[in-house]
């Protein structure tokens, strides 16, 4: 995967996390902005979806493992909306951190497949 494309994947996924956890500590319910940080983030994830589909075809194929690559893929492209999903639904405090604590887990998963996709460390 392109290295500059991640980065920036990785930081609105910590920013959109950074963002949930503290709106949602400081008493914020689930905001425009919030819900909006998300919906950046599952865009990005959805372009990561396209891109990794055509990727070996242009003759960048992963050196890791793909069944772990695609794991850690669909479960990033599922924890946005469910987190957005449960936000609308509650509309606590408590549903905007763990928002917030979803874009982590996004930003983790997206480094972990860049490493997968350039270089398999031991």
């Amino acid at each position: 995967m392109i290295l500059w494309f991640t980065l920036i994947q990785v930081a609105v996924a910590v920013a959109a996390g950074l963002l949930g956890v503290i709106l949602g500590l400081a008493g914020r319910r689930p905001s425009d902005l919030t819900v909006g940080a998300m919906a950046l983030v599952e865009v990005l994830l959805i372009v990561q979806i396209v891109v990794a589909i055509i990727a070996p075809f242009a003759g960048n194929p992963p050196s890791g493992s793909l069944l772990e690559f695609w794991v850690y893929l669909v479960s990033a492209a599922l924890l946005p909306p469910a987190g957005v999903a449960w936000a609308l639904v509650e509309r606590s405090r408590w549903s905007t951190v763990i928002m917030g604590v979803a874009a982590l887990a996004v930003a983790v998963m997206v480094w972990r497949m860049q490493v997968i996709w350039t270089v398999q460390l031991a």
